[in-house]
């Protein structure tokens, strides 16, 4: 049996609901919902696993502040026996343009608070990413950490279901490509 961790990064409560740095957990819940499962509550992250093909698809989103994200995925990975490579981590990206959705192994941090935490718990940045572009804040506006803690502009909102849906399939095919390399490679 393998086993994949899904990890959304966002920041708990309310007031950061429809941020653009919660994206990650909309997308998660999205995910969660057409797998048919729901999300429990520990003290520390929202938890549920999936089966697929006899695999065990976790996914997770951590509800403690984004810079402390790292915690959370670590104790998942360590009581599943789960490597970074069979970690996937849907985040928010300022540096790519809003709508942009792509996927990437490895590599640094960008100033990401969340990934940083991530990296500093697992020892290792060599976990997928999926990153789902937010945009920038126009030059001399709001700082990033404001921008990112703003709500999606009305124009974002219309297209943004979409966007979710297109990187729910993104996951998805990354799970079935992880699963597949990871087959062949127990076969070999």
């Amino acid at each position: 049996m393998i086993h994949f961790l899904i990890v959304g990064l966002g920041n708990p409560g309310d007031k950061y609901k429809n941020t653009r740095h919660n994206i990650g957990f909309m997308i998660l819940d999205v995910l969660a919902s057409e797998f048919g499962v729901s999300f429990k509550d520990a003290k520390k992250y929202a938890e549920t696993t999936h089966t697929w093909e006899g695999d065990k698809i976790h996914l997770l989103k951590p509800l403690e502040f984004m810079n402390l994200s790292g915690k959370a995925t670590q104790t998942l990975a360590n009581l599943y026996k789960i490597p970074p490579s069979q970690i996937l981590v849907v985040q928010d990206e300022v540096d790519l343009p809003f709508g942009k959705i792509k996927n990437k192994i490895g590599g640094g941090t960008a100033g990401h608070n969340g990934l940083k935490d991530i990296v500093a718990k697992l020892g290792s940045q060599e976990f997928h990413r999926l990153r789902f572009g937010v945009g920038k804040p126009e030059k001399g506006g709001m700082e990033v950490a404001d921008f990112v803690l703003q709500n999606f502009n009305a124009e974002e909102k219309t297209q943004l279901q979409a966007l979710i849906k297109d990187s729910v399939s993104k996951i998805e095919d990354w799970i079935r490509t992880s699963r597949n390399l990871l087959l062949k490679e127990t076969k070999a």
